[in-house]
């Protein structure tokens, strides 16, 4: 509400008048297509929905409209954790569908870097390593293909998960129509002080100086918002890395389709 530097707080005491007052669509899993349904229900805003009837709600958009009317409450049912204990176990990744057709080589290894910058960033953030990276792509056709690859070191480098998923596109895929859709997962997720085994010719010195460098970046676009610095091959073409990949996902509340809604 006060990006990128400031702190909303939102208390029982004032949570109607600082968030009811805003519209539905502000609000998690309102697209334009629920928007639209909510509009000629006379639902606006967020605290028109957090007050609208629960059987009007059901009837119209099923168990998601319940789910809505309990964001809009700010229910959540999940157990209270201490922090850090939400820490991902198994992957973590993120995908883009492209804005437009993706023909060369050269636009597929910028969307690669623009997602891996994202996954890596999270890895940091929560700790974490991965030991294998995995790719999905999808033509414009729809076909879809899914591949992975162990990495030589535990990583939360971008560099090291672009190359290495770019070295995996390269390698098991034959491009024979333009894509639309790329992902990037990091796999068999390790802490980030697991120990692992060295070689003989990687200077991990380098590697713990470039560990160092993208945690700063980190803090820099914490501070003053994502394109306060950004890799020269993102800069390249935004009309297709022109988004906030850190931003563009979400995280759910554990228990928010526990099966409890009413």
């Amino acid at each position: 509400m006060k990006k990128p530097d400031a702190t909303t707080v939102i208390t029982r005491d004032n949570y109607k008048s600082t968030v009811w007052r805003l519209p539905a669509s502000d609000l998690l899993y309102v697209g334009p297509a629920t928007t639209k349904k909510l509009k000629l229900m006379s639902v606006k805003t967020i605290g028109d929905l957090a007050q609208c009837d629960t059987k009007i709600l059901q009837g119209r958009l099923g168990v998601v409209g319940l789910l809505l009317r309990r964001f809009a409450n700010g229910q959540d049912n999940s157990p209270v954790a201490k922090k850090g204990a939400e820490a991902y176990n198994k992957s973590v990744g993120n995908s883009i569908t492209a804005p437009r057709d993706l023909c060369t080589i050269e636009d597929i290894k910028a969307v690669f870097y623009m997602l891996s910058e994202s996954v890596a960033a999270r890895l940091r953030g929560h700790g974490l390593k991965c030991t294998g990276i995995q790719i999905h792509v999808r033509d414009k056709d729809l076909f879809s293909c899914e591949r992975q690859a162990p990495l030589a070191f535990p990583t939360c480098l971008t560099k090291e998960i672009a190359d290495k998923a770019i070295e995996i596109f390269i390698s098991k895929y034959r491009m024979v129509k333009p894509l639309r859709s790329i992902g990037v997962r990091s796999i068999n997720l390790v802490p980030e002080d697991s120990a692992f085994q060295l070689d003989l010719l990687t200077d991990q010195k380098q590697r713990e100086k470039f560990e160092r460098l993208e945690r700063a970046v980190d803090e820099i676009q914490a501070r003053f918002g994502y394109t306060a610095i950004q890799r020269g091959i993102i800069l390249r073409d935004k009309s297709l890395t022109g988004i906030n990949p850190k931003d563009d996902h979400v995280i759910h509340p554990v228990g928010y389709l526990d099966g409890k809604i009413t």
